[in-house]
């Protein structure tokens, strides 16, 4: 009987043994399955795209954390979207989610930054500081929250050779899905914004912007294919403020057609045009004379009163005001 019990207990033993080796195996495959997840859900979030035609590369890929963090590590990234003819490369990428919560996602980017299209469009961007935090459902990203501090940014059109730089101390850009819509809301601090050949009408600034597109839910998760080419949405509300109560707001639907140009119709409200004025042409004295004839023939818009509303029209990238008065033109997205 003892030679019994003790074949027994072996039995117990190896079954035992077998059986936590078999949850080890079970939880590493789910591990390295849940660290693969994670490092698509990233890509998408850096460029949601969903096509045959799209990849998303990470150079000398590292994961890290096992077993209770999931981490992913890699030294840069680069995307190619073969279809709509978009390349972007980044720098080192590190992200993490705890096993308990694989679906809630922290990342950081380095840069810089190099975005080019097959419409001629180039953006080159550098930023001290970049992270992001998203959270997934089971198909795709749910809503996404990003935070860069120390942003520079030069967008350059070869279509037209307009060339557009951005800076900004701290940027925050929010998304989340709405249905069948998506919401966004960015803001942005001590902010300086140059076109070429246009008024520099903007001094230092913070800003914000509030908008819907309709039907373009997918864009965050990468579902949508067509991006903003043929969106319509609607822009509840951006405000640019220089301090002082000089507050500039901007409202309005707008829409881009196929080839990627923007059309709209925005009501354009600016609070104390005369310091608007004033400040402008202490930030840029070299278009003062500019600047006072605009001032004037925006009061008299405004029937002689401080506060303007007009109407900002955007036809195929041209925009003018109320339709007649030129601005300028906006090159394809």
């Amino acid at each position: 009987m003892a030679a019994s019990s003790q074949s027994s207990s072996g039995r117990k033993f190896w079954l035992l043994g077998g059986g936590i080796i078999l949850v080890i195996a079970l939880y590493t495959g789910g591990w390295f399955y849940a660290a693969s997840q994670l490092k698509t859900t990233v890509l998408r979030a850096i460029a949601p795209r969903d096509s045959a035609g799209v990849t998303g590369e990470c150079a000398n890929i590292d994961f890290r954390g096992f077993p209770f963090r999931i981490g992913l590590f890699c030294s840069k990234v680069d995307v190619d979207d073969n279809v709509n003819g978009v390349s972007a490369s980044f720098g080192e990428l590190r992200s993490a989610a705890q096993v308990y919560a694989p679906g809630h996602i922290v990342w950081e980017l380095d840069s810089p930054a190099e975005i080019r299209t097959a419409h001629g469009l180039s953006i080159n961007a550098e930023w001290a500081n970049l992270q992001s935090s998203l959270v997934t459902k089971l198909k795709g990203i749910d809503r996404s929250s990003t935070v860069i501090d120390g942003l520079k940014v030069v967008a350059t059109s070869s279509a037209n050779g307009q060339t557009v730089n951005f800076d900004s101390t701290h940027t925050e850009i929010h998304l989340r899905q709405n249905g069948a819509d998506l919401d966004g809301a960015v803001a942005v601090m001590g902010s300086n914004t140059k076109i070429k050949d246009w008024p520099q009408v903007f001094p230092q600034l913070t800003a914000s912007a509030d908008i819907t597109l309709a039907g373009k839910a997918g864009m965050i998760d990468g579902s949508d294919e067509k991006g903003l080419y043929g969106a319509s949405g609607e822009l509840r509300k951006a405000v640019a403020d220089i301090g002082d109560g000089k507050v500039m707001t901007v409202t309005g639907p707008f829409s881009f057609d196929e080839e990627g140009y923007l059309s709209g119709q925005f009501k354009l409200e600016i609070e104390r045009l005369g310091p608007w004025r004033d400040s402008i042409k202490t930030t840029f004295p070299e278009i003062a004379k500019s600047v006072d004839t605009a001032a004037k023939l925006l009061k008299a818009l405004a029937g002689g009163g401080d506060k303007v509303s007009v109407d900002l029209v955007v036809n195929k990238g041209n925009a003018t005001v109320s339709g007649f008065i030129p601005l300028g033109s906006i090159p394809p997205i």
